[in-house]
């Protein structure tokens, strides 16, 4: 008797499974494809990767559109969120599974774009040399968002135009507001595109001033992100923090004469931002400092002053 009515639960559970799952499928297709090109013009790049691969698993998709929505996935990981491992993966899935479609000249390129950005410069050139022997096809590509500019056969969509002014910092940010102003921020941007090309025919790639200036570019920027995380995140600065910081540093803040006289003392209220910038570099310092010295010690570094000359 129990093992019929386990028998029976489990037969109703998937029964009441095959239920959800086919309400869920009731919306057409093209509406997936709708919502999660949207969702990239929104920057809500994870969201768009799981609808796009949601359209893929549930319908019945041509194999020439399964190619492009992967590859549409594939340069979301690439150009957006800067993961070459995922968008290598995707590009090697068309290359193995849809070598007629006509992207692959295309994905040739962004794989051996992908390795050069993991640092897998042999695996590069082997995928640059097997490419020369696939048949050169014209591709256009599909993304979506309204094509605002086209460089060559390259499409500039709507949502890359977002993208990159998203990319500047606020004070920036906030000078491309109106669609003038985006105008001429595209135009720049084409501008520079160009340029980058050019550099690149020209073989200025492989300019050994170039590879050190991108090293050291790199380097900068990995320790500008430690920084962020190990320094920056654990600065922490609450209201009772900046009234007592006022107080015991008045003198700071007030008015002085040439000789460095105090005389007029400001309110918190007139010198909050100065008080709050001023405590900020303080504990950031210290933050520093601590990090250092903890780094110091783990990897028992020694200082020779005296061979300093």
């Amino acid at each position: 008797m129990k093992r019929l009515y386990g028998a029976l639960l489990i037969l109703l559970l998937i029964a009441s499974t095959g239920c959800r799952q086919e309400s869920t499928l009731n919306v057409h297709p093209d509406k997936v494809r709708e919502y999660a090109g949207d969702l990239v013009n929104r920057q809500l790049y994870f969201q768009a990767i799981e609808q796009y691969e949601y359209y893929l698993k549930n319908f019945s998709v041509e194999p020439r559109e399964q190619a492009n929505v992967i590859y549409i996935i594939s340069n979301t990981y690439f150009d957006r969120l800067k993961d070459y491992e995922n968008a290598l993966s995707g590009y090697l899935k068309i290359k193995h599974f849809y070598p007629d479609t006509p992207l692959m000249e295309e994905v040739n390129k962004r794989i051996v774009a992908c390795l050069e950005r993991l640092e897998r410069s042999a695996d590069a050139q082997q995928a640059l040399q097997e490419a020369v022997h696939l048949d050169q096809q014209q591709v256009k590509k599909k993304r979506p968002g309204a094509v605002v500019a086209q460089i060559g056969k390259r499409d500039v969509t709507l949502g890359d135009l977002e993208f990159e002014i998203n990319q500047l910092p606020p004070s920036v940010r906030d000078q491309f507001n109106s669609p003038e102003q985006k105008l001429e921020f595209l135009r720049e941007y084409v501008a520079t595109e160009l340029l980058y090309d050019t550099a690149k025919r020209s073989g200025l790639d492989n300019d050994a001033e170039v590879i050190e200036g991108a090293f050291q570019a790199k380097r900068a920027l990995m320790v500008r992100k430690l920084l962020q995380e190990r320094v920056s995140a654990k600065v922490e600065i609450k209201e009772e923090d900046i009234e007592l910081y006022y107080q015991a540093h008045k003198d700071d803040f007030a008015e002085k004469d040439k000789n460095g006289v105090v005389v007029r003392e400001k309110s918190l209220e007139q010198v909050r931002q100065q008080v709050q910038e001023a405590l900020y570099r303080e504990r950031y310092a210290r933050a520093y400092r601590d990090l250092i010295d903890r780094m110091v010690l783990a990897e028992n570094v020694q200082f020779f002053p005296d061979r300093v000359n």
